[in-house]
């Protein structure tokens, strides 16, 4: 009888241990599945703001070529030499260095490893791809990084201008000028390419170079 009363308790405790694993295995899953679908929802925007942006670099890639024969043209009107002044765009396409005379600045989309979004009020945060446009040659400042974040701080050291892309085509793109922040310009997609390069084109070339001093180094015009 104490046998029976002994395995009636261990069928117990093995009923109630079975039932509490249930339990926690079905909170388990509910939470796991609130946290993949909102993964899954910041998988699908980055994908989308992703090729939306490489789409929207090439066509920039367009424009920065056109300034260039432009700016070709009016130097050469002048009696100026043009051999410096030339874009070179890597064969991965997301890399274009500009050369125009001493001046020198890259645009980049290598910069969209994972889904990240723009800081917005009341929490409605958007989710975008970014070109960034950085003062000086994209390769030369990169020969001595070893990962991700090696490059970031570069770029962000000498970042210009970034222009950030959402996913969906009939939304605004946002232009962020770095020494205009926190101000933001919003462009539709057809002519951001164009807008943003002549903004960074005009950023850059519009101001001259100190002779060293101290702290003076640049300015603007």
């Amino acid at each position: 009888m104490e046998n029976r009363g002994i395995t009636l308790l261990n069928n117990y405790e093995n009923f109630d241990n079975s039932e509490t694993s249930m339990r926690k295995s079905s909170l388990i899953q509910e939470r796991v599945n609130l946290v993949s679908t909102h993964m899954y929802k910041q998988f699908l925007d980055y994908q989308h703001a992703t090729i939306n942006t490489g789409e929207i670099f090439q066509r920039m890639t367009v424009e920065l070529q056109a300034i260039v024969e432009s700016l070709k043209e009016a130097f050469s009107s002048r009696g100026i030499t043009t051999q410096n002044i030339y874009l070179d765009v890597d064969s991965s396409k997301t890399v274009a260095v500009m050369n125009i005379l001493w001046h020198k600045m890259s645009f980049t989309t290598r910069c969209n490893y994972q889904p990240q979004a723009l800081y917005r009020e009341n929490n409605l945060h958007l989710f975008a791809g970014r070109i960034m446009a950085i003062k000086g040659n994209y390769n030369e400042l990169m020969q001595d990084t070893k990962n991700y974040d090696d490059e970031m701080v570069k770029l962000l050291d000498n970042e210009v201008a970034s222009l950030f892309i959402p996913a969906e085509k009939n939304q605004n793109s946002i232009m962020k000028i770095r020494h205009l922040a926190p101000r933001e310009f919003y462009l539709n997609q057809v002519d951001a390419p164009r807008e943003f390069a002549l903004k960074v084109v005009e950023t850059i070339c519009g101001g001259g170079l100190y002779h060293e001093e101290g702290s003076r180094k640049s300015f603007n015009i």
